[in-house]
């Protein structure tokens, strides 16, 4: 089972253009007593690849949302919850995208995670229970 302290590790090895943002963002919050606001680290992550998507730059995504299916698959509840809440919550996120549209990212989900996908859009739009 995947758990919070090791979920970052396989996208720093497929996704090495986020390593520097990551670095910056455990020095900045080291000293934290609770460990790290993963969430945050991960609405980085999030605009790191709305950046990518926005640039072209899309040659890792394939290896990139199989990790994030991984955590929907293998994460403990905590890894489950922070890939739909933290990361495809904020790829959903309009204000974070000026030259794409969050959809762009559907095709690179697995089937797990398209399913938490939707189920984020039927809890916007509708207030349906994201989990069950």
């Amino acid at each position: 089972m995947i758990n919070k302290d090791e979920m970052m590790i396989p996208i720093l090895e497929v996704c090495p253009s986020f390593r520097a943002e990551r670095d910056a963002f455990v020095d900045e919050w080291k000293d934290e007593k609770d460990g790290l606001p993963l969430y945050l680290s991960l609405s980085s992550l999030a605009r790191h690849l709305i950046s990518m998507l926005e640039v072209g730059k899309t040659e890792a995504f394939l290896e990139i949302f199989k990790i994030v299916e991984r955590w929907n698959t293998e994460g403990d509840e905590y890894v489950r919850e922070a890939a739909t809440v933290g990361l495809l919550e904020d790829l959903q996120n309009t204000n974070l995208h000026e030259k794409t549209d969050p959809e762009q990212f559907r095709s690179y989900l697995g089937t797990e995670s398209l399913k938490w996908w939707d189920k984020l859009y039927g809890f916007w739009e509708r207030g349906e229970m994201l989990r069950p």
